[in-house]
């Protein structure tokens, strides 16, 4: 049941993260919403101007309140789902990092969604660096872990997308856009995340219909 339960909230919270993304991007008229130009927080802002005095670009997001409870939702159900799924996960240190980290992670998602850019910048950014940081250091510690049978199969997925998204962040953070602008390159440092929960999840559920892994 714990599987279940935990490979649910994974599942749901990379689908109504990305669902958001591409709805409430849609809403934008005038600007449109470009996922190249725009970052992600972009969707949560709260007022319409121009935003960010080092990299300018025109926000007015109508759906702002609906990305903002994603933003919460998303996160809240990651570190839920990382707390269900310890047993599965466990044993092991580098198991042990790996389920921190994602609920680090899912706390700074809460921590920018209940503080819009533009209203706390500060917490706001701070919740984005726990994203970028934890985030993608829960993967490379998935791909550490090798008493973890659930973690064990994973292993080259969780190193290839720990290593794509901690690039992604140093880019990002830098302002290297590489062709694919800079919200672009954000987007390559938050979505691996998003990518592993999700065959994880499918991992969860699936054990829960043959040998179960905890």
């Amino acid at each position: 049941m714990r599987n279940r339960l935990a490979g649910a909230c994974w599942l749901l919270a990379t689908a109504s993260f990305l669902a958001a993304n591409v709805v409430v991007g849609l809403a934008w008229d005038q600007p449109g919403f470009s996922w190249a130009e725009h970052n992600i927080s972009d969707l949560g802002n709260v007022t319409c101007g121009v935003w960010d005095s080092s990299r300018p670009r025109p926000v007015c997001s109508p759906w702002h309140p609906a990305m903002n409870a994603v933003f919460v939702g998303a996160g809240l159900l990651l570190a839920l789902g990382a707390l269900l799924a310890h047993r599965a996960l466990r044993p092991g240190r580098a198991a042990a990092v790996a389920v921190a980290s994602i609920v680090a992670a899912g706390s700074g998602y809460v921590l920018a969604g209940l503080h819009p850019a533009d209203v706390d910048e500060n917490l706001h950014v701070l919740g984005a660096l726990l994203v970028f940081a934890p985030g993608n250091a829960a993967l490379l510690a998935a791909a550490l872990a090798r008493r973890s049978p659930l973690l064990r199969e994973l292993r080259t997925g969780s190193a290839l997308l720990g290593l794509l998204g901690l690039a992604g962040t140093v880019l990002f953070l830098s302002r290297v856009d590489a062709g694919i602008g800079v919200g672009g390159m954000e987007r390559v440092a938050v979505f691996p995340l998003f990518a592993w929960v999700t065959a994880a999840g499918l991992r969860l559920l699936w054990s829960c219909r043959s040998r179960p892994l905890s």
